[in-house]
């Protein structure tokens, strides 16, 4: 793999925000510095004044362009991943919805077959098992027949696929609490999802190993001042990383702004759960075998709920640089450090330093995508150097 040597750009580094050059080899960041870069034999790219920063990592997106992860084919993820690196996602987790287990363990095997391997876009890190085991009560889009309490003989079979990486589950039902024990112990991050779970539940799962809330506000009771349940403690347990899905419908700008103000930039992980229509016309689509209608870019079932969005990551943060009054690089690392700690990957991933994957993306000032680099390979460039 050939060296490539980045200059005239703005570097958003671990250790600050300044002009500066990177040098990438083998699939990693080897070099970096201010001022005059080095003399080496490497291809360059000028960044013409454009910001360097960490690539994105999205921890909940079903699909787009018409594909979903449950079709469980390598031509869905293969067109996903590199749909999601043109608006700089460098690495995601497939997420699966609510379904019987043989459709569920064909989307996991699926996804197995890409872990490691080139999709010729963003990097495939595992997969998002979002139920079954959810509450039928705060169902949102997912197939409520399908939902059921963990039964051990059953989730065994997708722990076993080894790449689960992230679980979402209703803490409140009493089987599921040594599914959170078994997942943690596998080193699986696990998230409090479609839920009816209470404040005091919610301690009890996070004191099992649970660490993040799926969709915050979304598919859960609301926030209540002599009830908080899992949004209160979402936004006042420090242990626990809130998802937020910020496209402007699934949450109001200014409760945007308040969940960033309660968790900090480091509570936030910024996703999109996004599905099939992502990129597409307003039209038919399905999401988990329901039939989904996207109107004006908002995907909702028959009865007017929610199921998931056609939000791009790179358009999250810049709703949310908006809405939370952020200058890019704090926004961007709700996208990008966050989630590589939410996985445990922070010291391969989700920032610009030295030893690190070179998982990098070029933006201007707006955020938007000029530039997608996985592993080294350039698989997204628009008219640069």
């Amino acid at each position: 793999m050939s060296k490539i040597l980045f200059i005239n750009g703005t570097l958003l580094a671990e250790d600050g925000q300044y002009p500066g050059w990177l040098l990438v080899a083998e699939g990693r960041i080897v070099q970096m510095g201010r001022g005059r870069p080095p003399e080496v034999e490497a291809e360059r790219l000028d960044l013409d004044g454009l910001f360097l920063g960490p690539g994105m990592i999205d921890l909940h997106v079903h699909g787009a362009l018409g594909y979903d992860t449950m079709d469980a084919t390598p031509e869905a993820l293969q067109t996903m991943a590199r749909f999601y690196a043109q608006h700089g996602v460098t690495s995601f987790l497939p997420t699966t919805t609510t379904a019987p287990l043989p459709e569920l363990l064909a989307a996991l095997e699926n996804v197995a077959r890409f872990c490691g391997r080139s999709t010729g876009g963003a990097a495939i890190l595992g997969a998002h098992v979002e139920g079954p085991y959810l509450n039928a009560e705060r169902r949102g889009a997912q197939e409520a027949s399908h939902m059921r309490p963990a039964d051990p003989a059953e989730y065994r079979q997708l722990l076993a696929t080894g790449v689960v990486r992230l679980l979402t589950l209703a803490p409140e039902l009493a089987e599921n609490r040594g599914l959170i024990r078994d997942a943690v112990a596998q080193g699986i991050a696990v998230a409090a999802g479609h839920t009816r779970a209470s404040y005091e539940e919610m301690v009890q799962a996070v004191e099992l190993g649970l660490t993040q809330v799926t969709h915050l506000f979304n598919g859960m009771e609301p926030l209540h001042h002599r009830q908080p349940g899992a949004v209160g403690a979402a936004l006042a347990l420090e242990g626990l990383r809130c998802q937020l899905i910020a496209d402007l419908i699934h949450i109001h700008p200014a409760v945007l702004k308040l969940a960033v103000r309660a968790k900090g930039t480091a509570g936030i992980i910024l996703i999109t759960d996004a599905m099939s229509g992502t990129g597409m016309p307003d039209g038919e689509y399905t999401l988990g075998g329901q039939r989904v209608t996207v109107h004006q870019g908002a995907a909702r079932i028959a009865n007017g709920a929610l199921a998931g969005s056609t939000l791009t990551l790179d358009r999250a943060v810049r709703n949310i640089m908006a809405a939370a009054e952020l200058p890019l690089a704090e926004a961007l690392s709700m996208a990008s450090r966050v989630p590589a700690q939410a996985l445990g990957l922070a010291a391969r991933k989700g920032g610009l330093a030295v030893g690190k994957d070179a998982d990098l993306i070029a933006v201007d000032q707006e955020m938007r995508v000029q530039l997608t680099m996985v592993g080294g390979a350039l698989v997204h460039r628009r008219n640069l150097g």
